[in-house]
């Protein structure tokens, strides 16, 4: 078997050799292997009213079903109250060490609570581990007031941020999730929201891992029972409400694939965590995150005509990650393609070329490749000479 790495390094010193300045590397390599077709059953059956599951690394769905039905989302709220929370710690404009007042109106809450006393001073770092921890709707409604002046102003700056992240089937009216019209969130919402939480605030996201969580001397265990049945689950929500059923995300971490799970409208506590479960381990078992290409990563080193320079470096800038079906890395078909023809002058980013990346007619990455480098125009002479060295190589073919 020819591994990614291996064949890109062992084309490399025949780039030149292009028919039409095209490069195949599709044809080079299917000779070399004996790709083996990847058996991957269906999708296991999901007791739940919607569900999803997502690679947390390239966003790749790998089950859905009603993911784009805005439902009533319970406590799976608090994910946008703390992602906003976290992003307000990280701007500056909140401390962790603030002293929050409790207002009546957060002390008066129905539901979870931190149990935290109207007219008390709590810091700010407290109030997100009863919210996250224990799911205190006292805890979410005192955030949301020192934070924005008032709930209703918090789920202004909820909706601003779920509009940035592309959550097209989300509103909120509330900070807690209890039940209120029109306040819904989508199966896959709730999955490129967890996603963005725990690219974007690691640290913050540490929190939902926590077991239990201390307040006033009242213990209370994390809801999510999956943090003591699975040791690869480090979060992140549950959610539960006469109109909303049982719901949970759940996200794990196993062989460097991340996958994030949600389920909503299960029939109970049990069965939120068994179907995320099967989620999770379907996931795992059948698919697999690989690296692609690194940042920066020359591809092809090609002629370029009428520069000061000969060659020119030709590579992806950032990093690639892709979902595939596990244990088919070394099946992967490369196609390289790079311009006919390469002349002077050149800039560092310019597109020269594609890559693609397939299995089994199954694309699973097709994107440009560019120059890594500026090659700026030769001089009079060194064009006029290239000038002429390309007229008689396709003169004579």
């Amino acid at each position: 078997m020819v591994s990614l790495r291996t064949f890109f390094t062992s084309i490399t010193s025949v780039n030149s050799r292009r028919f039409l300045g095209v490069l195949l590397l599709a044809s080079v390599f299917v000779g070399q292997v004996d790709a083996q077709q990847s058996i991957i059953p269906r999708a296991p059956q999901i007791a739940a009213t919607s569900y999803i599951l997502m690679d947390a690394k390239t966003g790749e769905i790998l089950v859905e079903e009603n993911a784009d039905i805005p439902l009533p989302p319970a406590s799976l709220t608090k994910i946008m109250t703390s992602y906003v929370a976290a992003n307000e710690v990280t701007q500056g404009n909140v401390s962790l060490d603030d002293q929050v007042h409790v207002s009546v109106k957060a002390w008066q809450m129905e539901g979870s609570k931190m149990f935290i006393q109207e007219g008390t001073q709590v810091r700010l770092e407290d109030l997100l581990r009863g919210m996250i921890v224990q799911s205190g709707n006292d805890a979410s409604v005192a955030i949301a007031e020192h934070i924005a002046g008032s709930e209703a102003a918090f789920a202004d700056m909820m909706n601003q941020h779920a509009e940035l992240l592309g959550l097209n089937n989300s509103y909120f009216l509330n900070a807690s999730g209890l039940p209120m019209p029109q306040h819904t969130m989508s199966a896959r919402d709730l999955a490129l929201l967890s996603k963005a939480l725990i690219e974007n605030f690691p640290s913050h996201y540490a929190m939902y891992s926590e077991r239990e969580f201390t307040f006033n001397e009242i213990r209370q265990p994390n809801r999510n029972s999956l943090l003591f049945r699975d040791r690869n689950v480090d979060g992140i929500k549950t959610g539960h409400t006469d109109e909303a059923g049982y719901c949970l995300v759940a996200s794990a971490t196993r062989d460097d694939m991340r996958l994030i799970a949600v389920v909503m409208g299960t029939d109970s506590t049990d069965a939120r965590a068994i179907e995320s479960q099967k989620l999770l381990t379907y996931g795992f078992r059948f698919y697999q995150t690989l690296q692609l290409f690194e940042n920066s990563e020359v591809l092809s080193t090609e002629r370029v005509w009428s520069g000061k320079n000969n060659a020119v470096d030709i590579g992806i800038t950032d990093e690639v990650y892709v979902t595939i079906p596990r244990g088919q890395e070394d099946n992967l078909v490369r196609e390289l393609v790079i311009d006919e023809t390469l002349k002077a002058p050149i800039s560092a980013g310019q597109v020269l070329g594609n890559i693609k990346i397939s299995l089994n007619d199954q694309v699973f990455y097709d994107g440009p490749v560019v120059a890594m480098e500026v090659i700026e125009r030769g001089s009079f002479i060194k064009r006029i000479m290239d000038f002429l060295h390309l007229f008689f190589l396709n003169l004579f073919g």
